[in-house]
C-alpha cells in the first residue's frame, strides 16, 4: 500500500488548481520554494495551527510514489519529518479532494480513506 500525503487548499485555491490543472503552491509554499504537504499524523495539529478560523477548505490527497522525484522529507514542527514537494502540484496526482467541516478554533476532517 503506498503512502498518502496530505495538502490543505482553500476553496480558491482548490479551483485554481482544477482550472489550471497545476499549483504552485498557497504564498506561504511560494516564499518557502516547496509545497507543504502533511502525514495522516500531522493533518490535524497542521489545520487547527495554520488554517485556524478558516472555512471552505478541502484536504487533498496525493501518493508519496507519483511525487517522489521531488519529494524530500525535512524535519520541522517539533523534529517531526514532513513531506515538502519541490515542483507544481498536478491536478493528475490528486487521488481525491474532500471538503473539511470547520466550527469555531478546530477542524473536523473528512473520512481519510483511499476510495
Amino acid at each position: 500500500m503506498s503512502k498518502i500525503i496530505y495538502k490543505i487548499l482553500t476553496t480558491d485555491q482548490w479551483n485554481a488548481l482544477q482550472s489550471a490543472g497545476e499549483f504552485a503552491g498557497a504564498p506561504i509554499d511560494i516564499q518557502d520554494g516547496y509545497v507543504h504537504f502533511s502525514t495522516e499524523a500531522q493533518l490535524q495539529t497542521t489545520a487547527d495551527k495554520h488554517f485556524q478560523g478558516q472555512t471552505g477548505l478541502f484536504i487533498l490527497a496525493v501518493r508519496a510514489e507519483d511525487v517522489q522525484a521531488h519529494l524530500k522529507w525535512e524535519p520541522s514542527r517539533g523534529g517531526d519529518l514532513f513531506p515538502h514537494l519541490y515542483t507544481d502540484m498536478k491536478l493528475d496526482q490528486v487521488v481525491w479532494a474532500r471538503p473539511v467541516q470547520s466550527s469555531g478554533h478546530q477542524h473536523q476532517l473528512p473520512d481519510l480513506t483511499v476510495a
